[in-house]
């Protein structure tokens, strides 16, 4: 429910700002799959993820903007024993999760300005990541910030020759410096892949 008020509230915005940025401005609203890549905290896919953007053409085919998106990734982790110091041990099973909130610069270039806009982009930016197991009523977590980089892939494919709204997917691998230790577990960089699919305005 709230993914959904939040996208509604961002659809509200994102059509009067593109009536005013005419043909030169865009906005993006996507849901987001993520796959981790050597990941041994918490490396299931999921599709627990959104995507926010928003940018100007300051070129006919070049534009810079924002973006903000989050994700989550959780693994199930059978009951083990996981030793916390020399002198003691730890017996349980646990729920892993990995949530990334990246934020900052984005750019497009793209091949065509028609109705179909095939692109090519890049984000840069700071990436929060919560690292955390839960296991019972208790949660170790560790919080960590790094720097983030994403190249993508994609397409926006309008509805009508106004481009006010369409279609918008896209391919992106992204990398973040963070790092993080939880109990005996420890993440030295993150490696995603994945895919977005929303609405163009």
């Amino acid at each position: 429910f709230k993914v959904v008020a939040l996208a509604a509230i961002a659809i509200a915005f994102a059509m009067p700002a593109k009536a005013q940025l005419s043909d030169n401005g865009y906005a993006n609203i996507d849901w987001q799959f993520n796959v981790p890549l050597s990941n041994n905290f918490a490396d299931k896919a999921s599709g627990w993820g959104m995507n926010f953007e928003g940018g100007y053409y300051v070129l006919p085919d070049l534009s810079i903007g924002a973006f903000i998106n989050y994700h989550t990734n959780n693994e199930y982790i059978p009951r083990q024993t996981l030793p916390i110091n020399s002198s003691s041990a730890l017996t349980t099973d646990q729920q892993h999760s990995v949530f990334q909130l990246p934020f900052g610069f984005a750019t497009h270039y793209r091949f065509s300005d028609g109705i179909c806009q095939p692109y090519i982009g890049l984000k840069l930016g700071a990436n929060y990541t919560k690292m955390s197991s839960d296991f019972y009523i208790y949660e170790v977590k560790d919080d960590t910030w790094g720097f983030y980089v994403s190249p993508e892939i994609g397409m926006t494919m309008y509805f009508t020759p106004q481009k006010q709204i369409g279609l918008h997917v896209a391919a992106y691998y992204n990398y973040a410096t963070n790092k993080g230790e939880v109990l005996s577990y420890s993440i030295d960089g993150l490696n995603n892949w994945g895919i977005r699919l929303g609405l163009a305005f």
